[in-house]
């Protein structure tokens, strides 16, 4: 395989505030395919993701959990390698923004901006969003919230340095002129140009003082490094960047970043503010930053408290890894948000895994069992539909670097799967079962087995970086080893006179749409409970369920109390004077221990004014106020919320 080259991508870090969901994890897949692909194409590959770990946010989180902060992140970090691992993600490098390495050189560079005069102490005062650690001005807040977010903001003012980005403004903007393929798609370039730039570009906060869990300045205590200052630098410190110019081989051989691969909601800071800090430093800029659209769950942001977050490790525990890589690929377009759920995925599985492409391998190596044994032999007894099959099969290829060098990477899975759709429609043409029934056509059959075998291969080996597993299920059961590129272009180099497996393996079961259904909503209800708010209260025994009829029978109304002194004789009972509408009753309780006969005069109370009169300590009570009690037996009285008259009806 000829060497093209070094390939250096990027994804963004994931944000250790919590487990990331299917839309965290669509972009890491999709950075997987792009290096899978470019090493099979022959590039020397370095793939790197990681973890942002640093922030306010954070440290109210940790502080929620009771743990530190590192120990929080540490939690979260692992189970975020855990689900790369999981979806098989073949990354070179997991960088963590707390590894030492990094923090060190944090702090140089921030020594160096400082030391050049591209930071300056000064207070900055505005809207600030936690989530999103971003402050905003009043005009640049939407509905006055988050404009990234769509959350709250709160005011904010704090000691901070700040970065001179007007400095590198002209030369950023002369760099996106010249570099079209810089910023992608289109679209995202334009925004930042005529939102931001053009506009002209404001100073950044890069320290704040309002918390601690951060990089500390190290030439002044009270300012740890902020958020994107310290995690865009991931992208040169996880290859051994070096500020003082002792850099890793690693850095030489690298960089620059061939693709940042990142979420269209932070392109701004990957497209303005990392080039600024790299020309501040003197260095290289990334050749390309994609800003990839959003998976949404039916077409709406993921909510737990709403129950409708899917994350992949559930997916994969129903579906399989390939399944869940090839719908996250497949279903993204290429700038439009895509759309997953549980019904969507199922639907997709079905038809293109399970029946286009399961279905096509199984049947082949069946029909190849049943009517040769298992052994495949090329008896060059060509007909009409070959030559069609062939130039389909063969002619994808192009096809597919096309798609990819463009990054439209859903569309390359759809010029693959164009070849399983074209064998089974071959099936249907050549009718491999009517061609069985004649001697006269074995040399004809055994041709048809020998294409279709032969496009099968093909397909399996461009499809190799999207569904590794799946890919190399097909080369096993075929008998044969996934092919180049550059071989996918040829056909016919199956070996004449292999053996298929003589036990097919379904690579894909159809699947029942009510167990999915069921699974989809065990898992919702299961997270609905998990999130919702923790209520504090007090159970009691229930009593036996009453008819409308018999509530209706009761008479409750607001009452003042007029008069109230203790009842001789006894330790717990006062008896008041309450006034009902026009009507004054003599009600008797038994509160003495909670309340004093002064206290009660003036309260407004509920009353159940058509108790049947009792006597009580010699005393007559004609009603009954109404108390609450808590788990200790602590009694109080129950009044209304808004001042109402005596004689109000309770209903």
């Amino acid at each position: 395989m000829q060497n093209k080259g070094k390939y250096y991508i990027t994804t963004a870090i994931a944000y250790t505030s919590g487990k990331p969901h299917i839309g965290n994890n669509y972009e890491v897949v999709l950075a997987d395919a792009i290096a899978r692909y470019k090493r099979k194409e022959g590039y020397d590959v370095f793939f790197q993701t990681g973890t942002d770990e640093h922030g306010q946010k954070i440290e109210l989180k940790a502080e929620e959990a009771n743990v530190t902060p590192k120990e929080f992140v540490d939690g979260v970090a692992a189970k975020i390698k855990d689900l790369c691992d999981l979806l098989n993600v073949s990354y070179d490098h997991f960088i963590r923004t707390t590894d030492e390495y990094h923090e060190k050189q944090v702090q140089k560079m921030f020594k160096k901006f400082y030391d050049q005069g591209d930071i300056y102490k000064s207070s900055y005062e505005g809207m600030y969003c936690t989530p999103c650690e971003s402050f905003w001005t009043e005009s640049q807040l939407v509905d006055g919230k988050c404009p990234d977010c769509g959350r709250d903001v709160k005011p904010a003012k704090e000691e901070a340095y700040f970065f001179k980005m007007s400095k590198y403004a002209d030369r950023l903007i002369e760099h996106i002129n010249t570099h079209p393929e810089f910023i992608q798609p289109v679209a995202r370039k334009n925004e930042m140009m005529n939102n931001f730039l053009l506009p002209g570009l404001q100073d950044l906060c890069v320290s704040r003082t309002s918390f601690k869990w951060g990089i500390p300045v190290d030439f002044d205590d009270k300012h740890v490094v902020y958020v994107w200052l310290d995690a865009l630098s991931n992208y040169i410190t996880g290859l051994g960047y070096d500020v003082d110019g002792n850099s890793d081989e690693k850095y030489a051989k690298y960089w620059p970043a061939d693709l940042h691969l990142i979420g269209k909601d932070i392109i701004r800071f990957h497209t303005i503010y990392w080039p600024i800090f790299l020309m501040a430093m003197g260095e290289e800029l990334p050749k390309q930053v994609f800003g990839h659209p959003w998976l949404l769950m039916n077409n709406d942001k993921m909510s737990k408290s709403r129950g409708n977050v899917i994350y992949s490790d559930d997916l994969v525990d129903f579906f399989g890894v390939d399944a869940v890589r090839y719908y996250m690929i497949h279903e993204m377009p290429f700038d439009n948000d895509g759309n997953a759920t549980w019904e969507l995925i199922a639907e997709r599985f079905n038809s293109d895994l399970a029946n286009t492409l399961g279905n096509l391998v199984n049947r082949t190596i069946s029909m190849s069992n049943k009517y040769f044994g298992g052994v495949v032999t090329d008896k060059k007894a060509e007909g009409s539909v070959d030559s069609d099959l062939k130039a389909v099969v063969t002619g994808t290829v192009q096809k597919v670097q096309k798609k990819m060098d463009e990054l439209r990477v859903a569309d390359a899975v759809s010029e693959i799967f164009g070849i399983f759709k074209r064998c089974n429609k071959y099936i249907d043409e050549t009718e491999p079962w009517v061609l069985a029934k004649d001697e006269a056509n074995k040399d004809r059959l055994a041709t048809v087995m020998y294409n279709l075998t032969e496009g099968i291969i093909i397909g399996a080996s461009l499809l190799e970086p999207f569904m590794p597993e799946t890919s190399s299920k097909i080369a096993n059961m075929l008998n044969t080893s996934l092919r180049s590129f550059e071989d996918c272009e040829k056909f016919g180099l199956y070996e004449s006179g292999n053996t298929v497996t003589s036990n097919p393996v379904p690579l894909f079961q159809r699947l029942d749409m009510e167990k999915v259904n069921a699974r989809e909503e065990e898992l919702r209800e299961a997270m609905i409970k998990a999130n919702a708010p923790k209520l504090e209260g007090i159970d009691i025994e229930p009593k036996d369920e009453i008819e409308y009829d018999d509530f209706a029978k009761m008479q409750f109304q607001v009452g003042v109390i007029l008069e109230c002194e203790e009842v001789p004789k006894s330790k717990k009972l006062l008896c008041s004077k309450v006034q009902v509408g026009t009507e004054v009753k003599q009600i008797v309780s038994g509160i003495k221990q909670y309340y004093k006969p002064e206290e009660m005069v003036g309260k407004k109370v509920m009353v159940l004014v058509n108790l049947k009169p009792a006597t009580l300590a010699g005393v007559k009570s004609e009603g009954m106020l109404l108390c609450a009690e808590d788990e200790n037996g602590n009694l109080a009285l129950m009044t209304p919320e808004k001042d109402m008259p005596a004689g109000a009806e309770i209903c």
